[in-house]
């Protein structure tokens, strides 16, 4: 599927899973779709899983627009709490779209919560209130980032221990359309790509090792390039190395700390300021935190230029190019209201190196890459994928767990991909004009101003049918089994008559399914070869 065609499909208002390789254009399609909602007036809420990746689309963490912030799970005075919070009520109201970019890196519980708390918030049953969602990332790179809490809560939903966010009850309530992304922008090398399309379809061989193997470094390290590890050790090495390096004075914050000792532990176990957190002028750093009022992430970048004269708190300036003063932040953990612990720290680290997890997301010409100790799946095919060729890679050091993936991905990469080309071939074949239509019912039914191709602007109040928000009641009018799963007497039926020598056609009648869709489910049940 292509940018364009992702982007049709979006325009009509269905819950979307918008994936692809790095490189292929996920940001760019979802920022094109941002533009567009804007143009016609759509209040839309633009997050990310983490804090790098929402400066990467210009949003906040969905867990800071959601008021879920760093809870593992809900009880139903944290979900009264949350819908009770002016702001975060109020935006979530004034949401008509939610886009949550990176959505590799949410656990399955997290979407849960999110979904319950937009329902609460707009007291509708539907997935997510009402809204319509898009989730956009690659299970193929890094997995959710584990959180250990040691109080039980319960839970307002049904949902067993699992990992990836696709395995979520909602996700499958929320009926999303899969547009998997085939084009490919970052990379401009074929040897590169046909590395990384072979550890991404496990498939390595000896000549992907041995031009891996030709990157590796000796002593010679190159200079001013991005320093890539896997492990934060590494990371603060480097930067304790560089920052001793400037001929400046050195300031140090102290981290200060208040409650019940193993609460606070884990506090600092999550907070990326370290305890003691030394600056110079010049030092390269990294926001730890978001700040609304002061317009910053977690994850912004900047250089600290001064300290304040009064407070001496740092000042930094930021690549967008703003100055600001960065002052103490709180980090806590609450218990039916009451903070039971809390740390107090400047929301700042050193970042002339960074994690493979911190890199996720970013383009980059050359990279210092060491991979000897990459120790969970994805991390290699990350930090490798960040770059655009293959002469602008510096290996220090690789392991063979570096070009593993998870195979359980694999296996869910090809549901995926046999379900973007159903789609694909479902809007295909729906005339140019119905889709127009399609597209401007749901921006008449969000309430925003329709524009045409000749600029005419026509007002919310146009009527646009009693059904126009609703995507798959759309759909369904004239194809009644679009996106419905498969039951288990209409998978026998198709399985008995395909051996008998019924042909795509004739079982489309039948089973009242279209072409595209008879052909995916025979090739997902190994009865045709893709």
């Amino acid at each position: 599927m292509t940018q364009n065609e992702a982007l049709t499909i979006l325009k009509t208002g269905a819950n979307v899973f918008l994936t692809g390789e790095p490189g292929a254009g996920k940001t760019h399609t979802i920022n094109s779709y941002i533009q567009y909602l804007r143009e016609h007036g759509i209040e839309l809420a633009v997050t990310a899983s983490t804090g790098i990746a929402a400066t990467h689309i210009g949003g906040l963490t969905i867990h800071s627009w959601s008021g879920i912030g760093i809870k593992k799970t809900l009880t139903k005075y944290d979900l009264d709490k949350i819908a009770s919070n002016e702001y975060v009520g109020k935006r979530i109201r004034k949401a008509k779209v939610l886009i949550i970019d990176e959505v590799s890196m949410l656990q399955a519980e997290t979407l849960s919560m999110i979904d319950a708390v937009c329902r609460e918030v707009k007291q509708s049953d539907d997935a997510f209130g009402g809204m319509q969602i898009i989730l956009v990332g690659d299970f193929f790179q890094l997995p959710p980032v584990e959180k250990r809490f040691s109080e039980e809560q319960a839970k307002l939903y049904e949902e067993k221990k699992l990992q990836f966010a696709y395995e979520a009850n909602i996700w499958g309530r929320a009926q999303f359309v899969v547009c998997y992304i085939t084009e490919q922008f970052r990379q401009d090398d074929k040897e590169f790509l046909d590395i990384l399309c072979a550890i991404r379809k496990n498939k390595v061989e000896e000549k992907h090792r041995r031009s891996l193997g030709e990157r590796r470094l000796g002593e010679k390290v190159p200079e001013n390039i991005t320093k890539l590890f896997s492990h934060n050790l590494d990371v603060d090495n480097l930067n304790t190395e560089i920052l001793n390096k400037i001929k400046d004075e050195q300031k140090k914050f102290r981290m200060e700390t208040a409650g019940k000792e193993s609460l606070v532990a884990i506090l600092k176990k999550g907070c990326l300021s370290p305890e003691i957190l030394e600056l110079k002028k010049g030092a390269v750093v990294m926001c730890t935190k978001n700040n609304q009022k002061e317009r910053f992430v977690n994850g912004t970048l900047g250089t600290v230029v001064d300290f304040d004269e009064n407070s001496g708190f740092p000042v930094i300036k930021t690549i967008g190019g703003r100055n600001i003063k960065i002052e103490p932040m709180e980090w806590v953990i609450e218990d039916n209201g009451k903070i039971k612990a809390k740390i107090t720290q400047i929301p700042l680290r050193l970042a002339w190196a960074i994690t493979i997890h911190k890199s996720q997301g970013m383009s980059m010409d050359a990279a210092l890459v060491d991979l000897s100790a990459v120790f969970e799946y994805g991390q290699g095919y990350v930090a490798l994928s960040r770059v655009r060729r293959l002469s602008g890679l510096y290996l220090l050091g690789i392991n063979e767990k570096a070009l593993e993936i998870n195979p359980k991905i694999l296996k869910q990469d090809g549901i995926f991909l046999a379900d973007s080309k159903k789609a694909q071939e479902f809007f295909d074949k729906l005339p140019g004009e119905e889709i127009k239509t399609l597209h401007k019912n749901f921006i008449l039914a969000l309430g925003g101003k329709w524009k045409d191709k000749n600029l005419k602007i026509e007002n919310k109040k146009e009527r646009a049918g009693p059904d126009s928000g609703n995507f798959l009641e759309r759909i369904r009018a004239k194809h009644p089994k679009a996106y419905k799963p498969w039951l288990p007497d209409e998978e026998g039926k198709l399985i008995m008559n395909f051996k008998g020598g019924m042909k795509v056609k004739e079982l489309s009648k039948i089973l009242e399914r279209q072409p595209g869709g008879i052909r995916a489910r025979l090739e997902k049940l190994g009865l045709i070869n893709k």
